[in-house]
């Protein structure tokens, strides 16, 4: 077993998990004007970064390519907005938050109303190891994995292999998947939200393909949109899948327990905590999603032990991507490894 890391090994905090909801309602109200202001710039150099990488085509391609990989940094920051959107905590009026998630949906190639509800589903199942299966990384325990079939644990075993998470699983992700309501397809309204935004996301492409050809697709589209959805994918995996995260069986599964000691809080140099709009800040988000994101940081300015429970650093962070299996013995997530040698 590999010495625990001191990210992880900080997830208990005095107070009990479900205490701290009163006092984190303090931090729910959001500020209109702020909000607007966060929109706004990262929005704006989007489109910006946009025009200015189709303009360089005429130049270098390579020199689009390189704008549109830093453009991926402001489409994963869109993300994390929608993402706001889909908890209503980005505007204090519903309404105007589920417009705006639906509109920044087009530029993510995410559904709003389909990610809202899996998501949702994932908020309130995180950690419960009878309710896996939707809006979460799939992880079997230790157990289900030994009663797998050879071929079972081999697509396991792929599933859960780097190259295919972080490398393929993105494109099949955002390109593929999401191009269904898969999982709610027997809603009306999931399909609409579905097939709306790629209505709305063909007629994009299309009128790029009228007036610019497949080069700012290929050039402009594509690397932004794979690079700022891996990232996604990554940060995603880290926020829950480290050692001594939380699972327990139904029957033992509290909610806000599993979402304080289940979720990390992935301590990233500012301009990535920007970028990713303080999402690593991810056990407090857990704890109370109706917090807009650019109050997380005063929820653990104000209270330290937040501050310092489940800490993850970005070096810390990539041993994460070598564990595969719940141990339900050790309340630990382990690796293969560790599973051949128990």
């Amino acid at each position: 077993m590999p010495v625990q890391s001191e990210a992880v090994s900080q997830h208990d905090t005095a107070r009990p998990a479900k205490e701290w909801i009163r006092i984190l309602a303090d931090y729910r109200e959001s500020d209109t004007k702020r909000s607007s202001y966060e929109l706004a710039i990262t929005l704006g150099p989007f489109v910006v970064l946009w025009g200015l990488a189709w303009w360089t085509m005429s130049i270098s391609y390579w020199l689009t390519f390189l704008i549109s990989l830093i453009n991926a940094a402001f489409l994963l920051r869109l993300f994390c907005i929608q993402h706001d959107c889909g908890h209503g905590s980005f505007y204090q009026n519903r309404t105007v938050s589920d417009w705006v998630g639906r509109a920044i949906g087009v530029l993510t190639l995410t559904p709003y109303d389909v990610w809202r509800r899996s998501h949702s589903i994932h908020h309130s199942s995180s950690g419960n190891l009878g309710r896996r299966g939707m809006g979460d990384i799939h992880t079997k325990t230790v157990q289900e994995y030994r009663e797998l079939t050879p071929y079972n644990r081999l697509v396991y075993r792929l599933y859960r292999n780097p190259v295919v998470l972080f490398g393929l699983g993105p494109s099949y992700l955002f390109l593929l998947q999401n191009r269904l309501p898969l999982g709610l397809m027997d809603k009306l309204t999931y399909w609409i939200s579905a097939m709306s935004t790629n209505a709305a996301l063909f007629l994009w492409l299309a009128i790029v393909l009228y007036f610019g050809g497949l080069a700012p697709i290929l050039l402009i589209f594509l690397p932004s949109t794979l690079l700022a959805g891996t990232a996604g994918v990554w940060l995603f995996y880290v926020q829950h899948q480290f050692e001594t995260t939380h699972w327990d069986s139904e029957e033992d599964w509290q909610l806000h327990e599993a979402a304080l000691k289940g979720s990390s809080h992935y301590v990233l140099p500012p301009v990535l905590q920007w970028v990713s709009a303080n999402i690593g800040i991810h056990h407090v988000h857990h704890l109370y999603s109706r917090i807009p994101f650019y109050r997380l940081p005063e929820v653990l300015r104000n209270h330290t032990e937040l501050a310092e429970c489940n800490r993850m650093t970005i070096r810390e962070s990539f041993h994460n991507a070598r564990l595969h299996l719940w141990d339900e013995n050790s309340k630990r997530l382990i690796s293969f490894a560790q599973e051949k040698a128990l």
